[in-house]
């Protein structure tokens, strides 16, 4: 199984318009974040996590083939903005999204015509499902298990893949949920920034803490903004085992 980061950004993505800091003017790909997706592949399948809308520049040096399915976190624009962009996957098949009641229903208020009963033609062929944490989904024999996490107050998605724990925009957890996260050899989760405090993300010393607790042998950062540093100077600062993920990197799992 492999996993390619598509995307490390925060919301408005690295550079951020109209910034002259240090990354932002970086000329180090590394410093260029478009906004946080990934992609699974295992065999011949395909899973996405988020789909924002920088999903279309991102998959153009991605070879074109299925997607089996798309794993969404929240509703968030930088999450799902790019669900339009899935139309020419569709030449493959209905694609199964995946998103728990909240996103669902935003879904379906933020773009109606994909899930109109006559539909217009040309749209995306997108088969929504409800799903709820800790409720196991088996996707061509891969186990994956929802996990909840709040982003300020409200409730969103976490996902495990195997030994693998996905997090993103998280700045809060119960306990309970650590119960899922026994075995778990790869870690991504969310570290907006050294300081100062965020209502709604990690910093990267909370990210540090809540990586330590879960014990992964390696641990990535995403969802970064341009605040965070410079890719090559932070990740001299961070521990061993931890380090800042890059747009286009692929991790074995």
């Amino acid at each position: 199984m492999k996993l390619t980061f598509l995307g490390t950004g925060t919301s408005v993505g690295v550079p951020t318009i109209g910034c002259k800091c240090k990354v932002c003017q970086s000329t180090d790909q590394h410093d260029k974040r478009l906004r946080a997706s990934a992609l699974v592949e295992y065999g011949c399948r395909r899973i996405l996590i988020d789909c924002g809308p920088d999903f279309r520049q991102q998959m153009l040096n991605v070879e074109f083939r299925k997607i089996d399915a798309v794993l969404l976190t929240h509703i968030h624009y930088d999450h799902v903005g790019g669900l339009d962009d899935l139309r020419p996957f569709c030449k493959f098949g209905e694609i199964n999204v995946y998103a728990d009641a909240i996103t669902s229903n935003g879904l379906r208020h933020t773009i109606p015509y994909c899930f109109d009963k006559h539909k217009y033609p040309g749209v995306p062929s997108i088969r929504l499902n409800t799903i709820k944490p800790h409720e196991n989904l088996e996707i061509d024999g891969l186990t994956i298990t929802p996990i909840k996490v709040m982003h300020d107050k409200l409730p969103i998605l976490g996902y495990r893949l195997g030994n693998l724990l996905y997090i993103t925009d998280m700045k809060t957890i119960d306990d309970e949920e650590f119960n899922y996260f026994k075995g778990v050899k790869t870690l991504i989760i969310n570290a907006l920034r050294f300081s100062p405090q965020h209502h709604s993300h990690l910093t990267v010393e909370e990210a540090i803490s809540f990586a330590k607790r879960v014990g992964a042998d390696r641990t990535f950062f995403t969802h970064m903004g341009h605040d965070i540093g410079l890719h090559e100077e932070v990740n001299q600062m961070l521990p061993k085992d931890i380090k800042l993920a890059y747009d286009g990197q692929s991790i074995d799992l």
